[in-house]
């Protein structure tokens, strides 16, 4: 079949090297310049499988109360005249309930796993070189209540067939000396060794050369104005996408399916069609800093929870992200938050980087309530769906797009997930290392 492909993020990007993998003539649709521009520019470089709770659980609404007016809080609220974020809220508000916290760490956890398998896959077949460190995420605490509230889903995770380790103080200097520094205020941590880190830029980059190489054409400088249809109810198809190409002229592509990868503006897309997805923008931030004492500088990937940051080593630089602020779809550097990771890197790492000179960065990641993404078959029998991956689009990404290569070919992917339109079943235990549990 020809498939088009609509963005070249990390999640757009892995479906057209699978689709591309099944036999397909694959074309992305990208409005950037160059793959990964956007959202997979400069995150926390983290595939966080065992430490993959969604923002929504049931600590979440006291802390946002906590959290209202703070410029510098790590989820801000900002709200809005729109519907779409205030019906958002009350379904995030829904989904913080113990039942439906746990039900979507298992979501989450399963294609996360899924996909961690595949990213390694993939790297041994492609040899991409992108930063990658296979030290582990060591999760630290500096506050006991919060300590003692991570230990549900700590043991939750093992369950589920993570090996997250709950650990003492000492145990996470042990683990990363650089973090002596601070070592008064932790107060526990955990730590899973499976959990990797690298340049997600890098990567996928990496892969659309790999892509380009393999017959894919990219077409970059084209935004997608509209999704072009016919029919109705089960007779409903999708005819061909409308561009304006990089000189400014109009244009019809057609194909015989569609997959639509555009994070957080796959909803706006979708919704004259009557696909009406819970997504929202969350804006995350960066700062990436030049390391210049490697004595001094973590070398294992890290999550300081009291601040929701995420730490990676990425060759010679440090990358600091995390915060998530609601606000529409302005990427406007704040500078109240963009000071607030500086003072805290700082503080985590004296001397360690260059904090004068220090690289912002802002995206826009692609929030459901529950941190569940939409993968799989939309109402209209050739338009899929590979999107609303929010903070675990790196980790998620190579298995959502193995997965969506499956269904648009007609087969169930080997994970036990809840795909949307696709009959759910379950698959052999050697297929997946994380037990199915339902």
């Amino acid at each position: 079949m020809k498939v088009i492909v609509l963005g070249a993020g990390i999640i757009g990007t892995a479906s057209a090297w699978f689709l591309q993998k099944a036999g397909h003539e694959v074309t992305v649709i990208e409005r950037q310049p160059g793959p990964a521009q956007e959202t997979s520019f400069a995150n926390g470089g983290q595939i966080s499988v065992s430490h993959a709770e969604p923002w929504a659980n049931p600590s979440a609404p006291l802390k946002l109360l906590k959290w209202l007016g703070r410029e510098d809080a790590p989820l801000l609220f900002r709200l809005r005249p729109e519907w779409l974020q205030w019906r958002w809220g009350l379904q995030f508000l829904r989904e913080c309930t113990p039942g439906r916290t746990a039900h979507n760490i298992r979501q989450i956890v399963r294609i996360a796993e899924y996909s961690r398998q595949t990213l390694q896959a993939v790297r041994a077949e492609t040899g991409i070189a992108y930063d990658c460190e296979t030290r582990g995420i060591l999760h630290f605490y500096t506050d006991e209540n919060e300590f003692r509230q991570s230990l549900p889903a700590a043991r939750l995770m093992r369950e589920l067939g993570c090996p997250r380790q709950t650990i003492a103080a000492d145990d996470v200097v042990r683990i990363e000396p650089a973090l002596a520094a601070i070592r008064e205020k932790i107060v526990g941590g955990d730590y899973t060794a499976t959990d990797e880190s690298g340049d997600i830029y890098k990567f996928t980059t990496g892969l659309a050369q790999r892509c380009t190489d393999a017959g894919v054409a990219f077409r970059f400088g084209h935004s997608v104005t509209r999704l072009l249809h016919e029919g109705s109810g089960a007779a409903a198809r999708v005819t061909g996408v409308e561009l304006i190409d990089d000189h400014g002229r109009h244009q019809v592509l057609r194909a015989d399916a569609f997959v639509v990868a555009m994070g957080s503006y796959s909803q706006p897309l979708l919704q004259p069609l009557g696909i009406r997805l819970m997504l929202y923008p969350g804006k995350g931030y960066s700062a990436t800093y030049t390391v210049t004492n490697a004595a001094r500088a973590p070398t294992v990937s890290l999550t300081d929870d009291g601040h929701k940051l995420v730490i990676s080593r990425l060759g010679d630089r440090l990358r600091v992200a995390g915060t998530a602020e609601l606000n529409g779809y302005t990427r406007d550097l704040n500078s109240v938050r963009c000071e607030a990771i500086t003072r805290r890197t700082r503080e985590l790492f004296p001397d360690a980087c260059d904090f004068e000179r220090p690289i912002y960065w802002t995206g826009l990641r692609p929030l459901t309530p529950s941190n569940v993404p939409y993968i799989g078959k939309s109402r209209i029998s050739n338009l899929f769906l590979n999107t609303g991956h929010g903070t675990l689009g790196w980790t998620m990404g190579c298995g959502s797009g193995r997965a969506i290569a499956d269904i648009v070919s007609g087969r169930r992917p080997d994970v036990d997930f809840e795909f949307i339109g696709v009959p759910r079943e379950r698959p052999s235990p050697a297929l997946i290392s994380v037990p199915a549990r339902g």
